[in-house]
């Protein structure tokens, strides 16, 4: 049977599987796998986690009353197929959101009253004033979804929405004052919305911190059940086991059939595609990934219906999975829901805003690190013979070579020297890294470890030839060995720090780093360079994955 059939999807003729850790039925060959064998056939090689939890899901199976859940059941949409038990992650989750909105509103009014207590003393209108520009800002974050269960905790979605809030606040009260013929006072809009915005994006990076720390632990997770075909399947555990602060458990995985070898996880399979309503009630979990094309069109839509009724959230991941945001948009046309993925460049104005804020950001910073800039460069001359500054040709967009800048970290043959040292490379890719690679100075083992050999190209990035957020600035034969994919790190400008700084830096494998640059580049946003920026902060302090 077809899974696109309109039929009751969970009762395939002859082809019923016996759940987990019950007998199957008279005639019926239980499949081999993470799926327990009749009592006289006992399993052989699998993980005693896994025979556990397969154990745990079948005598829940047992315990379930009534009809078998269908996807395509009759019974009355206002009623319920059935509840898992209570989420402790819907409760944590839920606290974290009023936490988060009773934080919002508490800075956005008090700061904004204080400030105008300070300089214009208190009054009734004084402190209307504060009231309202709090509420109006908090409302507006809410219109940018910055409280959405789906965008805090994770990603730049709610720190943009923060932003967002702030720059239609501020247009709010430009308009009032205008419209309504009243003096807004300048403290408001020159001093306590900006103030105001820092202190909510600081609160909210702690809070996150915060948030990840008790992940990492294992706690306020998302019980999820992966639905797909096995290839697409490993990918989406691999990911989502190895980073616990996005929350998502993966506690079982339903495959298309049991016909063929069944994926090694280290999660139990609970069951075929036609079983993941079942399941997911059985298994109290509060998340479904569907993956690959086992689900599409008016199955998948089946399946939203149903676990509709089940309180169980339903996510697609879809096979364009590093673009979203404001690139991915839904159009409905003749019936149907059309995703068009705009260019990662389509529009002017925000490279010239991206442009306009990089120049500024790096002028400023060169300014306010002019000592630490002289400093280095004392250093660098007084423990190594040489020039100060080393330039060397990298790639930049749309293949456009440039000079960039660095301090000295190493000798001044180093790239003479780099051909006799080739055997002794330890990057996988085009990459070439050692450890203990002899041709760094003493001084130059410092200087990389917290990036402030990096700093000079704060010039290149004045001059244009780089962003303050990019990929990392390759060299020319590197990119001569790059595929079809990697040549798409060359659409933006290199930065100067990216999402592989913050993410390991020199420890990132070639293909992550790579991964990491094509998110950047298919994704990239004001918002989202700020995060960045944020972040490596405290990478470089830490010197953490530096060489």
């Amino acid at each position: 049977m077809s899974l696109l059939d309109d039929h009751d999807v969970s009762r395939s003729p002859q082809r019923d599987v016996a759940a987990p850790g019950t007998a199957a039925p008279s005639g019926t060959a239980v499949p081999t796998g993470s799926v327990e064998r009749p009592a006289e056939q006992p399993a052989t090689g699998q993980p005693a986690a896994e025979r556990a939890a397969a154990d745990h899901a079948a005598e829940r199976r047992r315990d379930t009353r009534g009809p078998r859940l269908s996807w395509a059941s009759d019974r009355p949409f206002h009623e319920p197929l059935g509840h898992a038990a209570p989420s402790g992650w819907r409760g944590s989750h839920a606290a974290y959101q009023v936490e988060t909105l009773a934080r919002d509103v508490v800075l956005a009014t008090c700061v904004p009253t204080l400030l105008l207590f300070l300089m214009h003393g208190v009054t009734l209108l004084q402190l209307s004033w504060g009231l309202m520009i709090g509420l109006v800002y908090v409302a507006f974050v809410a219109v940018e979804r910055g409280y959405d269960r789906q965008v805090i905790g994770d990603g730049h979605q709610e720190f943009e929405a923060v932003i967002r809030g702030g720059v239609l606040t501020a247009a709010a009260l430009a308009v009032f004052a205008v419209g309504a013929d009243v003096d807004v006072p300048r403290t408001i809009v020159f001093l306590a919305l900006p103030v105001v915005a820092v202190l909510l994006l600081g609160a909210r990076h702690l809070a996150r911190r915060s948030l990840h720390k008790r992940r990492a632990q294992g706690e306020s997770m998302r019980r999820t059940l992966v639905v797909g075909d096995a290839s697409s399947i490993t990918h989406v555990v691999d990911d989502l086991s190895g980073l616990p602060q996005y929350g998502y458990n993966i506690a079982g995985v339903c495959v298309p059939s049991f016909d063929g070898p069944l994926p090694a996880l280290g999660v139990p399979v609970l069951g075929t595609v036609s079983d993941v309503v079942q399941v997911a009630v059985d298994g109290e979990f509060d998340v479904v990934i569907v993956t690959g094309s086992e689900l599409s069109g008016q199955a998948l839509r089946r399946l939203s219906w149903a676990l509709q009724r089940t309180d169980t959230e339903l996510v697609v991941a879809p096979g364009i999975v590093e673009v979203f945001g404001p690139r991915v948009t839904l159009e409905p046309t003749a019936g149907l829901s059309l995703i068009h993925v705009n260019a990662a460049e389509s529009r002017r104005s925000r490279i010239l805003a991206k442009r306009a804020f990089d120049t500024a950001f790096a002028l400023g910073a060169l300014i306010l690190l002019s000592p630490v800039l002289a400093v280095t460069a004392v250093a660098v001359k007084l423990t190594s013979p040489g020039p100060v500054l080393f330039k060397q040709t990298r790639v930049g967009k749309e293949g456009r070579e440039f000079s960039m800048l660095k301090f000295r970290s190493m000798v001044v043959d180093a790239e003479e020297r780099l051909a006799a040292l080739r055997a002794a490379n330890e990057a996988d890719g085009p990459l070439f890294k050692m450890d203990r690679d002899p041709r760094i100075t003493r001084i130059g083992h410092f200087l990389r470890k917290h990036s402030l050999d990096e700093l000079p190209q704060l010039i290149n990035v004045v001059k244009g030839e780089m962003a303050l957020v990019g990929p990392r600035p390759p060299l020319p034969y590197e990119v001569a060995q790059y595929r079809e994919s990697a040549r798409r790190r060359l659409l933006v400008k290199p930065g100067l720090t990216g999402l592989w700084q913050i993410s390991g830096r020199a420890d990132l494998a070639w293909e992550e780093a790579v991964k990491l640059d094509l998110r950047y580049v298919e994704n990239w946003s004001i918002a989202f360079d700020l995060m960045i920026l944020w972040r490596t902060v405290h990478v470089v302090v830490s010197g953490h994955g530096g060489r």
